[in-house]
């Protein structure tokens, strides 16, 4: 097992210098789902939440997350993104919405914080949307799904 790289040699919390490193092409994927009872997803149908458009308000608050991450997760490096996609859907036999998230850019580190942190907030904001209706809803299964450019890549599914 490799060694932690947020904590130097006195065990104190540090950002990882990237300074030397070369920019690349990276990319995230991440997934989430937010299982809910029947009578929300029947107002989610009907288009009758008393908040507003659920997908749009989630998906854009998922991108905002996105560009934020640094400003939420300490060690994080502030990233120019040069793509974010949040993608929210329906799933009626499981019980809840599926949230994906796809980050990209020219970059000297990864995206996958990024990746997670949208659809973390894209979650919450189904929660908060949907609340008034279903207050046991459980966001579940928040993880990376692939993770490419850098050192080295990932995929969930290999």
């Amino acid at each position: 097992m490799g060694k932690f790289s947020h904590y130097d040699g006195a065990g104190k919390s540090v950002m990882v210098d990237v300074a030397g490193k070369e920019i690349t092409k990276r990319s995230a994927m991440a997934r989430g789902f937010v299982c809910m009872g029947e009578e929300v997803l029947l107002q989610i149908v009907s288009d009758l939440l008393p908040k507003g458009n659920l997908f749009e308000v989630a998906r854009i608050a998922g991108i905002m997350a996105a560009k934020k991450t640094s400003d939420l997760v300490p060690m994080c490096h502030p990233l120019n993104l040069s793509y974010v996609n949040v993608d929210l859907e329906l799933d009626e036999k499981r019980g809840g919405v599926v949230i994906t998230s796809e980050i990209r850019l020219d970059g000297k580190t990864g995206a996958e914080m990024e990746a997670l942190a949208a659809v973390t907030v894209a979650a919450l904001t189904v929660y908060d949307m949907c609340k008034a209706v279903d207050k046991s809803m459980v966001i579940e299964d928040v993880t990376l799904v692939e993770k490419r450019g850098g050192k080295s890549d990932f995929n969930s599914k290999t």
